[in-house]
């Protein structure tokens, strides 16, 4: 079994759809950081475990994930709908089978308007800066990702906010984790959800900052 850790604010419109997708071997651990809209029932109704985190972040509610994951292998997937976990596997099978220490899907927008043009330019400027800073070769910071559970929870990570993702690749790198990338398709949000980061300018701003402050540190 490999857990799948979702951390959710508000997601109640997408989260049927995404949880009749989950594949046969994974565990849908839906993670409510303060939902006004249900979505913490609707992920039980659809089979879900479900964390309740009271600390604000999207950080909070990924770790809050990990903390509460029992599988060796974790992946982290957004709970939007702008990714499927059917195929969580292109993420999952390097690091089960032993071939890489952490893999990160590389978004691959379906329709033109998936991928706003402010959050790709915001994306390919800080994996730029990544790059350079820690030499690992990704192109995106993307949200699916895969990782063993022990070894993610060494690593000591401490953003709270949207520098999470950002921190756990910085700190793969410095402790010379196999670290690779791979393309899953991203589609746009599920109708009625309300985007917290790639959406609106104020909240790539917002992602940008925190994930500036980790490479700052």
């Amino acid at each position: 079994m490999i857990d799948v850790v979702f951390p959710c604010l508000n997601e109640a419109p997408a989260l049927p759809n995404l949880l009749r997708r989950m594949p046969a071997g994974y565990r849908a651990i839906v993670v409510d950081n303060g939902s006004t809209d249900g979505s913490a029932d609707i992920a039980r109704t659809h089979g879900a475990t479900v964390v309740i985190v009271p600390e604000r972040g999207f950080g909070a509610a990924a770790h809050g994930g990990l903390l509460a994951c029992t599988a060796d292998v974790v992946c982290f997937c957004d709970a939007d709908g702008t990714l499927d976990p059917r195929q969580l596997s292109r993420v999952a099978d390097p690091v089960s089978t032993g071939n890489a220490d952490l893999v990160v899907g590389r978004r691959r927008p379906t329709t033109r308007g998936a991928f706003p043009a402010h959050a790709r330019l915001g994306n390919a400027v800080l994996a730029l800066k990544v790059r350079r800073a820690v030499g690992v070769p990704l192109r995106d910071l993307g949200p699916m990702r895969a990782g063993r559970r022990e070894a993610l929870l060494q690593l000591g990570i401490g953003d709270r906010r949207f520098g999470y993702p950002l921190e756990m690749v910085v700190k793969a790198a410095a402790a010379n984790w196999r670290i690779n990338e791979v393309d899953v398709d991203y589609y746009p949000r599920a109708a009625g959800t309300r985007s917290k980061v790639t959406g609106t300018l104020r909240g790539t701003l917002k992602a940008a900052r925190d994930m500036r402050a980790v490479l700052a540190s």
